[in-house]
């Protein structure tokens, strides 16, 4: 059923998409950018689920409960449970929580948005990459270019540890890649 309505989606707005690195994503972190819109969730997990790539998202574990979860949870969330092991321990990192999630899992496809809002950022929060050196797992460069009616996977980083390289690269990638409301997407000018 995703598949038709993905199909659909598409055809309706005249979107295409394309998997430049051919499949293969049974673990990794995948970036979703440019994120300049609420429309950016309809095209991303259509073209995701065209490319059958099983994407799931994050969200605080109050949103699985009864009823959200009747709604959140076919749309692929995945709740982040922070609290503490024990009483008296430190509470997890969103970090610290998502390796534990790759950890524990032999498939999963996080998508993440490191714009943080879809409003004009500079800076990008770099928690995604932590994540995948944390769990040793590829960033996937997903995109959504509104500018060619394009959505899709364009590479695949495997993260070195030296985050300046390795930001500088994915900067790389998205520095062409227009969203539909352009003035609101800048890549991390820290690595540009």
């Amino acid at each position: 059923m995703g598949k038709l309505i993905s199909k659909l989606i598409f055809k309706i707005f005249g979107w295409t998409f394309k998997d430049h690195v051919g499949g293969g994503y049974n673990r990794c972190v995948m970036i979703a950018a440019p994120h300049t819109s609420n429309w950016d969730l309809v095209f991303a997990r259509a073209a995701f689920s065209l490319m059958n790539i099983p994407i799931r998202y994050t969200v605080k574990d109050d949103w699985m409960k009864f009823p959200f979860n009747l709604i959140f949870g076919p749309l692929g969330a995945i709740a982040i449970d922070r609290t503490p092991k024990k009483p008296g321990d430190p509470r997890p990192s969103m970090t610290e929580s998502m390796i534990n999630m790759f950890n524990n899992r032999n498939e999963l496809v996080v998508m993440v948005t490191p714009e943080g809002t879809r409003a004009l950022r500079t800076k990008w929060k770099t928690g995604f990459y932590h994540v995948a050196v944390g769990a040793n797992v590829p960033i996937g460069l997903g995109y959504l270019d509104y500018k060619n009616k394009v959505a899709g996977v364009g590479k695949v980083v495997y993260p070195s540890g030296d985050i300046d390289k390795d930001m500088k690269e994915i900067m790389d990638f998205y520095k062409p890649i227009q969203g539909k409301h352009p003035e609101k997407f800048s890549v991390d000018l820290d690595y540009k």
